[in-house]
Parts: structure tokens; sequence; C-alpha cells
């Protein structure tokens, strides 16, 4: 049976990665009703903490991240692993500073699993940074959601 992202997840506790959930599976935890197929998370960029994900993603089975170090991840801006999961990890993101998101994140639990996902403001930056139709979409859910509260 392939992992799922709860897998993926309790992977990266056990590893201690810092990682934020940012992309559409972020929205969906927000409430944009929607469908996506790959994950996408925004690291801090330490090699001590790119060598722990590393760690996490091939404790789960994704065979392609033994194709990959540490400093293959920090050099670029997003790496996409296409494997047992679809996951692209950032080391920065438009509209987002990782330390400043890591404070304000919410921690969510999916079957007992905690899960670092970036708050609804910063969601909400980072969409409007990037810009895109998908996003733009998403913005007009999440930003009455945000003024809902």
């Amino acid at each position: 049976m392939p992992p799922t992202h709860r897998d993926l997840y309790a992977s990266f506790a056990c590893h201690n990665v810092k990682y934020l959930v940012i992309g559409g599976v972020a929205a969906i935890m927000h409430g944009v009703p929607s469908t996506t197929f790959d994950l996408d998370i925004l690291i801090a960029g330490t090699p001590n903490n790119a060598q722990a994900m590393l760690e996490a993603l091939r404790d789960v089975g994704m065979g392609t991240a033994s194709l990959i170090e540490a400093r293959d991840i920090l050099a670029q801006d997003v790496t996409m692993f296409d494997d047992v999961l679809a996951l692209d990890v950032q080391i920065q993101t438009p509209g987002l500073d990782f330390e400043k998101a890591w404070e304000r994140r919410q921690v969510e639990t999916i079957q007992g699993v905690p899960v670092n996902v970036v708050c609804l403001e910063d969601l909400i930056a980072r969409k409007e940074a990037a810009n895109r139709p998908s996003d733009q979409e998403d913005l007009a859910i999440l930003r009455p959601l945000r003024d809902s509260q």
C-alpha cells in the first residue's frame, strides 16, 4: 500500500523536519472546496533540515529522495518529487518569510499526527504574491473566510 500524506507528516515529525504546508492542501485545510494531486511544502532552508527531510522521505519509501542530496535541495527554489507521492519542496516562496510564517503556523492533527500548516493570513499573502488564475480562485474563498473570523 503506498504511503499517504499522513504517513509523510508522521515521518516529518519523527525526523523533526521544520516545514509548512503551503499550497492547495493548505487551502483545502482552510476551507477551499478543491482537489489537488500534489503536496507543496516550504522548509527551513538549512542543511540539517534539508537532510532530515530527505531521510523522512526515504523512510516512507520515496526512492527519488536517494537520488538527491541536501545541498541540491538548498540550491534550488523548488525541488519536485514525482514518486509514490507527488511533493514540491520549496526553500523560499513569494509572499512568505519562513521564520515569520513558522511562528504564525497552525498545527492541525490528522489521525493523531501533527501537521504544520501556514496560517490563513500567510496563505492569502502567498497566493496574492503568486497571482496565478488558480490562486485568484482560491482567494475569492479565502478572503471572505478571513474577514468572517
